[in-house]
């Protein structure tokens, strides 16, 4: 046999054996290549991994791939994934693990640290944790009895046996338990009162988190109790709350509970608190308005109630409230009492009789636009409603003196010359029922920041939502701009702005306006990196806001962006097309583009955004639809509304301040600045009136409390100021005929019956000073029950008789229109109410009728247009229809109407509908009634 021969059998494969070892000569290339069998295979590639006869890696990757040919499932080929290090990753995804195992870290001790800290937290909580409500009677756990049992078990042996078990009694053995838990429980006891629950809990030690917790745990409890009807308990757990972490929430439960327990001070205070933190706080309105209709102020209930409707008209709670207030208000002006003033012919003949016959007046309504709450100091000097007696010191109205003043008035000086006490008028609401109570500058007024002292800017003017100092840093800031002086500018908006991120309130838009702002001065200043970065925040926060993409736009611009400055340029665009620099700056980019990156310019532009069609300015201004324009006008009124309200409440809150410190001149100015921002407010008239009297400036006072008349005229304090005003004036006859109308409008005021008294006395001296020869008449003061007709003096204004003689039909101004229509509607004369309509411009209506306005009012307007004007000119009964509708609280108004009065309102309708005109046509008319019925 050959050699070759010989080394080809050698390598053929034979009978392998499975359980031994692996020879040298089969682990060989060739040897491998004829192998076939599989289970020998994954021996022999077992072999050579392990390494006995030596590493061979070629060789071993040679019998893998042979197997899987064989085998493409075998065991063997099977491998472990090696450890994955920082070197088998890429970098990103190791950075990835690496934070989020620290981040897994960082949670892991927070919660350890959190709950080491839960042991001490939880026995805090247990040690402040009040009895179970409402529990009569408990049952102490008996500990000791329990431990002491488990402690000591009975020495008693078991049985062991059978024979033992049948000597057991079990029924002895239960008898003697039974007798051991009775005797050592302790008997029961009861708890007869009431849980004295702490109100105040000492929270400085928790963090912030953890008072949130208990202060919402402790709320719970209070609203548990409230809906078991236990508001004693739920007042204190409220308490509780707010001691821990005061909320609005907590504050009005907690007004509400203290309502159901008639508590109207401390439901009153919790009301204040609530507006304070948020003015137009529903629950806090309605519930304000609940305590003052049960203190009698029924004008300031009327006042919440329809803001409240204002914002909720679907408020059924709210509508029935101010339904009951309304109908109270009726029955108020039902009553009243009749004062005759008649002078008696003694031996002058040379003064003819004249009689003055006062209308009827409502006693018990609330007067003017002043706080007139229930609270005794509130309601003033010479507003009490029983007389009090004096000389006792006892705090009244004249408690230092009771002598009678004689002699001339001027003679005692002011302060004891008559007696009109300082007033508190800084109570904390006001009419519009705002109680936010917003800190200002006390001048209200500064020099220009740039030197220019020609003109004073009010820097404290309000600016949308931002607190009184926010405002005034930002209007300094505007002045500053306005001045050229950039770098100052940027410094104050940039203070506005931290304060407004340490204030925590959420305004968006006004802090978009400051990043605007600051925006600004710094592309003034050539600080285009921090303009984009300000503008960017500014844009968050109001995307497709117009003036920090044209100013972003210029940074990148100047930055030379062109490619960001173009998507700006063209986003202002499509918001407002008539931007001329947008379009100029596009055209003028637009060749810079083409120049840098050739015909395929556009390829290389981000992305436009695409603006919607909201945010879209000149397709807002086409064709703007009624919707949107009854919201923008809407929103903008509240908007004034609210900015004038802020600072209305300021200046008064630091006018009533000034009073009372007794700074009268001050007072006046902080008055006067109230006045500009609103000219109709009667209470700033009667309040300006007083310190006008302290300062015996008596012109004015006078002036002040015809304005409040004006605007109302049954005011009571407006009556006594100006007869106080007329005594320093020393026209007694005027001051004689004003304090009368006070003691009829309320006979139990002592001030004004003393002060008669005195003008009586000072009118007789005067009298006969002028005609000493000739003795002087008296004047009797009689008081007529009921309603007897009493024959009036001619030209007297307040005559009650609705003859059309006595009223006046060429009304010029809302006060004699007032008058006017008052006139006719006491005596029921239809007729002279359309005569006076006739001769008033339709145009004109809704202004005369602005304080006039009731339900009472417009049923009567209706009737006397129905049954008078209808047939004569229905044209003119069209255009006041059309024109009535817009009056200041119609809506209101005719939501409170009666069932008969909306039948007389379809009735003229019906009636204006079947009349031909070339005016209007039926579908106008039906039009128009959508608008009332």
């Amino acid at each position: 046999m050959s050699a070759d021969a010989f080394s080809s059998h050698q390598n053929q494969p034979t009978t392998v054996d499975y359980t031994g070892k692996v020879p040298v000569e089969h682990l060989d290339y060739d040897y491998i290549e004829k192998c076939k069998d599989v289970k020998y295979l994954e021996k022999i590639l077992r072999a050579l991994r392990s390494g006995e006869e030596g590493i061979y890696p070629h060789l071993i990757q040679f019998c893998e791939t042979h197997l899987e040919k064989l085998d493409p499932r075998s065991r063997a080929l099977r491998k472990e994934n090696p450890v994955a290090t920082a070197a088998s990753l890429s970098h990103e995804e190791w950075s990835q693990i690496v934070d989020e195992l620290n981040t897994w870290q960082e949670e892991t001790k927070k919660n350890e640290a959190s709950l080491r800290h839960q042991l001490t937290f939880d026995d805090l909580v247990n040690e402040n944790i009040p009895p179970v409500r409402r529990s009569n009677s408990f049952v102490p756990l008996s500990q000791n009895s329990i431990t002491k049992d488990r402690k000591n078990p009975t020495k008693r042996a078991l049985p062991r046996d059978y024979r033992e078990w049948d000597k057991f009694n079990v029924e002895n053995e239960c008898e003697l338990i039974d007798g051991n838990t009775a005797n050592n429980d302790p008997p029961a006891s009861l708890n007869t009162g009431p849980p004295q629950i702490k109100t105040n809990v000492d929270a400085s030690s928790w963090s912030q988190p953890e008072k949130l917790l208990l202060a919402n745990r402790e709320k719970d409890k209070g609203n548990e109790a409230f809906r078991a009807n236990e508001y004693e308990e739920a007042v204190a757990y409220y308490s509780r709350s707010l001691s821990i972490a005061p909320s609005v929430a907590a504050y009005n439960n907690r007004a509400q509970a203290e309502i159901k327990l008639k508590q109207w001070d401390k439901a009153m205070e919790d009301c204040q608190k609530v507006l304070e933190l948020e003015p137009r706080n529903m629950k806090a309105l309605l519930r304000r308005a609940t305590v003052y209709k049960h203190m009698g102020n029924f004008q300031m209930a009327a006042e919440d109630l329809r803001m409240v409707l204002m914002e909720e008209p679907q408020n059924t709670a709210a509508t029935q409230l101010l339904c009951q207030i309304e109908s109270k208000n009726k029955e108020c002006q039902r009553e009243g009492k009749k004062i005759i003033i008649q002078e008696v012919e003694e031996e002058d003949d040379s003064m003819n009789e004249e009689e003055q016959t006062a209308c009827p007046v409502q006693p018990s309504q609330p007067v003017g636009g002043e706080e007139s709450s229930a609270t005794p100091d509130e309601r003033g000097d010479m507003g009490n409603a029983q007389k009090k007696p004096h000389g006792r010191g006892d705090g009244g109205p004249h408690s230092e003196s009771n002598n009678s003043h004689h002699g001339h008035w001027r003679s005692k000086g002011s302060s004891d010359k008559y007696k009109v006490s300082q007033e508190k008028v800084a109570n904390g609401s006001n009419k519009r029922g705002s109680t936010a109570s917003v800190p200002g500058d006390q001048s209200g007024s500064s020099k220009p920041a740039g030197g220019n002292t020609g003109e004073t800017v009010n820097l404290d003017a309000p600016c949308g939502a931002l607190p009184p100092p926010l405002s005034r840093l930002k209007n300094e800031g505007n002045l500053l701009f306005k001045n050229g002086q950039f770098a100052d500018a940027l410094g104050k908006y940039s203070e506005a702005i931290q304060g407004y991120t340490e204030s925590g309130i959420d305004s968006p838009d006004d802090l978009c306006v400051l990043y605007s702002n600051r925006a600004a001065c710094y592309l003034k200043d050539g600080n285009s990196q921090e303009c984009i970065q300000d503008c960017t925040r500014a844009l968050e926060l109001q995307p497709f806001s117009l003036k920090p993409l044209l100013r972003r736009a210029m940074a990148y611009e100047s930055l030379e962006r062109y490619r960001k400055a173009y998507v700006d340029y063209k986003t202002v665009l499509q918001i407002d097309m008539s931007v001329q620099a947008a379009h100029d700056s596009v055209n003028r980019i637009t060749r810079m583009l083409i120049e840098q990156d050739g015909p395929d310019w556009r390829e290389q532009l981000p992305e436009i955004p695409l603006v919607p069609l909201s945010a879209q300015q000149h397709r807002r201004e086409e064709l703007p639809s009624a919707e949107v324009l009854q919201a923008r006008a809407e929103k903008a009124a509240r908007d004034a509304e609210r900015r004038a309200e802020v600072r209305f409440t300021t200046l008064k809150q630091e006018g009533n301040e000034f009073v009372k410190k007794g700074q009268h001149q001050d007072a006046v100015g902080k008055y006067t600045e109230c006045l500009k921002l609103k000219p109709d407010e009667c209470a700033i008239y009667t309040n300006r009136a007083l310190c006008y009297l302290k300062l015996e400036r008596f012109t004015e006072a006078k002036q002040d409390c015809d304005a409040a008349l004006k605007l109302e005229p049954t005011n009571k304090k407006a009556f006594y100021r100006r007869a106080m005003a007329n005594k320093g004036l020393k026209d007694y006859v005027a001051c004689s005929s004003d304090l009368q109308e006070v003691l009829q409008q309320d006979p139990n005021v002592q001030e004004a019956e003393k002060e008669l008294e005195e003008v009586t006395v000072l009118l007789r001296q005067s009298l006969a000073d002028s005609s000493p020869a000739k003795p002087r008449k008296t004047v009797p003061i009689t008081e007529v029950e009921g309603d007897e007709d009493m024959t009036p003096a001619p030209n007297s204004e307040s005559s009650c008789r609705g003859d059309n003689s006595t009223i006046n039909l060429q009304p010029t101004n809302a006060y004699e229109f007032g008058q006017s229509l008052s006139a006719a509607r006491f005596s029921r004369n239809t007729a002279a109410c359309a005569e006076l309509l006739a001769s008033t411009p339709p145009e004109t209506l809704p202004e005369f009728l602005s304080t006039h306005l009731d339900g009472h009012t417009v049923s009567f307007i209706m009737q006397a247009l129905d049954s008078h004007l209808l047939e004569k000119d229905p044209n003119l009964v069209y255009q006041h229809l059309n024109h009535l509708h817009t009056t200041h609280r119609f809506s209101v108004v005719l939501m409170l109407l009666e069932k008969d009065e909306r039948r007389h309102m379809t009735q003229l309708f019906e009636h204006l509908s079947a009349v031909e005109s070339t005016e209007f046509s039926k579908n106008d008319v039906q039009n128009l009634a959508n608008k009332y019925i």
